[in-house]
């Protein structure tokens, strides 16, 4: 069995790298973490409350594809929540959208393949 270390900073400025860890059940409280990048992680039922995420770039997300190790024909994402957050400007290129349920938001400007939602739900009324 594999011992657990405990690492605690308090109001110290270093700069982590980190492979090959297991973080889960941390915690991250008024921390700067601006250009940090996390790449082939497992950030499940992650939670992120409060955070500024302008110029951040959210890639391949979801299960593994399948030419990778873990790759699995029948595993299924579970669904992601956006709440009371800002993404206006933002872009969404290339994602699987099916499902997706956009309520009391403020949809003015927002164009699916360049044709307004807005004037979308107006003729659809």
């Amino acid at each position: 069995m594999e011992t657990i270390k405990q690492i605690s900073l308090d109001s110290e400025c270093v700069v982590i790298t980190a492979h090959c860890v297991m973080l889960s059940n941390s915690t991250f409280n008024d921390v700067n973490m601006s250009n940090i990048s996390i790449t082939d992680a497992n950030l499940s039922d992650l939670q992120i409350e409060g955070a500024q995420l302008g110029g951040a770039v959210f890639q391949n997300i979801g299960m593994a594809p399948p030419d990778h190790p873990m790759y699995d024909p029948n595993a299924e994402q579970r669904p992601l929540l956006f709440e009371h957050s800002d993404l206006h400007k933002s872009q969404f290129i290339d994602c699987d959208l099916s499902g997706v349920a956009i309520t009391s938001c403020n949809i003015e400007g927002m164009t699916i393949d360049g044709i307004s939602v807005s004037e979308l739900l107006k003729n659809h009324f």
